[in-house]
């Protein structure tokens, strides 16, 4: 990805927290550190540590704990995606082989546990108990939030509902806490930790949407995984649901299969029903929503260039094309 400029007004912050996560993966066992540094060089977007960063200047907040909080959550998001990976047997992540593809299922698992423990140790360094109780449920959150996707692979039925709590649970969640955690870090006011809360809230259902929608529009070198992974895993994203509840009755029946029996045979027939259903420029109607909402959330912050870069950040979550 090409340096975006909300990313450059933390650029120094940014650096020193790649030196904090290279410190803190340090281990005696070789094969964690192997597989730890291969999953973190992979690069991505780091939009939530960036988050942190942006959110905790913007409230004039500065210093090493800052960007320890920044590490701490980027440590929480690698260890998710090693788990992720495994769950959902895939093979490519960010344009490469995923960790699991490359060492197998239990080395993943376990260097995702290591990277969860050594999260708790740098929160537990932050020394803030309201930033802990943040994030400990936070990961609370996240667990239920998979598992709950877990639970309705394959599941037609699915509502939109519940489809909009797997996604605030297994995605948003960790938005949510990257700027709660931020605004509680810097001692602002009950105020502006809530709305930066519900910010981060809103960011990540934002984010999640586009992801859902690109996994239809995208194509695999742009994402860095392969297109169609959801449908091949028998995911009911919003895509799907809205087809077969707005769709004709061949469309919705074509998806409804597709659901139930997992693969992705007939992405393309898929692909060609959700498009003409309008499934997908109303699940990307309801990112630019939610993006809309989130950056209503920012008028609780003095002007500054951090909050405009979080402006930046916001409308490129749902602009983006990977």
């Amino acid at each position: 990805m090409q340096p975006q400029a909300f990313s450059q007004v933390v650029a120094d912050d940014f650096l020193a927290v790649d030196g904090i996560i290279k410190l803190q993966l340090t281990s005696r066992v070789p094969l964690v550190e192997k597989i730890a540094a291969y999953i973190t060089s992979a690069g991505g977007k780091r939009l939530r540590p960036l988050l942190v960063l942006l959110c905790g200047k913007a409230l004039g907040k500065d210093g090493d704990d800052l960007r320890l909080l920044a590490a701490t959550i980027e440590f929480l998001h690698t260890a998710t995606l090693l788990h992720d990976d495994v769950v959902d047997m895939s093979g490519m992540r960010r344009g490469r082989a995923t960790a699991n593809a490359q060492w197998g299922n239990a080395p993943s698992v376990l260097v995702g546990d290591f990277l969860y423990s050594r999260s708790f140790e740098m929160m537990v360094e932050l020394g803030s108990m309201p930033v802990m109780q943040i994030l400990s449920q936070a990961t609370r959150i996240i667990a239920e939030g998979e598992v709950l996707q877990l639970s309705k692979v394959r599941d037609a039925s699915t509502s939109e509902a519940t489809y909009m709590d797997v996604i605030r649970g297994k995605t948003a969640m960790l938005f949510e806490a990257s700027t709660h955690s931020a605004a509680v870090l810097a001692g602002c006011s009950a105020e502006q930790a809530e709305a930066l809360r519900i910010f981060g809230d809103h960011l990540g259902v934002a984010f999640q949407l586009m992801d859902d929608l690109l996994d239809y529009r995208g194509d695999a070198e742009a994402l860095g995984k392969n297109v169609g992974d959801d449908l091949a895993e028998g995911k009911p994203t919003l895509p799907l649901i809205h087809a077969m509840r707005e769709g004709t009755a061949a469309q919705a029946e074509l998806v409804r299969k597709a659901i139930q029996q997992g693969g992705s045979q007939d992405l393309e027939g898929i692909r060609a029903a959700v498009e003409a259903a309008g499934s997908l420029d109303y699940t990307a109607q309801l990112a630019r929503e939610y993006a809309d909402r989130a950056i209503t959330c920012l008028d609780s912050l003095p002007p500054s260039e951090y909050r405009n870069a979080l402006i930046e950040l916001t409308h490129f979550a749902v602009d983006r094309s990977n």
